[in-house]
């Protein structure tokens, strides 16, 4: 029976520390990727007068097709929004120590910041329906949603 007082949900915008690594597990035929993401936090010290930045690196995990979206259209910088929920794994090491690491497992991933060329749909919702179509995003004949380039809209697609 599941908890309805309980939520593990997290939600980052920020932008990729390198390109995702991607795998195929032999044993099941599924594509993992693998990627840090950056997030920042900008702080004011009022005595001081002066601002400063903490960067903050998440390990996120993702798994199937939206892990074949990463391979395909993420790059190191891209700024994203990533829905997902956190995962702690154990492990043992080489010298049989005993390691826990806990990481992001994506569940969403929107494209954010300005568009580049070839660009997809503005988002990848594994579990849902294409996002549905709007003047910035037509429907193409597919039913999926696509984004064009040079139609005089600004960079955030909503």
């Amino acid at each position: 029976m599941r908890d309805v007082n309980s939520l593990n949900k997290v939600i980052l915008v920020g932008r990729l520390g390198q390109k995702p690594e991607i795998r195929v597990l032999p044993q099941t035929d599924r594509s993992v990727a693998r990627f840090s993401l950056a997030t920042n936090e900008r702080t004011f010290n009022r005595a001081t007068n002066e601002s400063s930045e903490r960067t903050e690196w998440h390990r996120i995990v993702v798994w199937g097709k939206l892990a074949e979206f990463c391979e395909k259209y993420l790059d190191k910088g891209r700024q994203i929004i990533l829905e997902g929920k956190l995962r702690t794994r154990s492990w043992q090491d080489r010298d049989g120590n005993k390691r826990t690491s806990t990481e992001i497992e994506a569940v969403s991933i929107t494209l954010f910041g300005g568009r580049r060329e070839g660009a997809p749909e503005p988002g990848f919702y594994p579990d849902a329906a294409a996002p549905a179509a709007s003047p910035d995003f037509p429907a193409e004949e597919d039913g999926s949603a696509a984004g064009g380039e040079g139609e005089g809209h600004d960079d955030i697609p909503f």
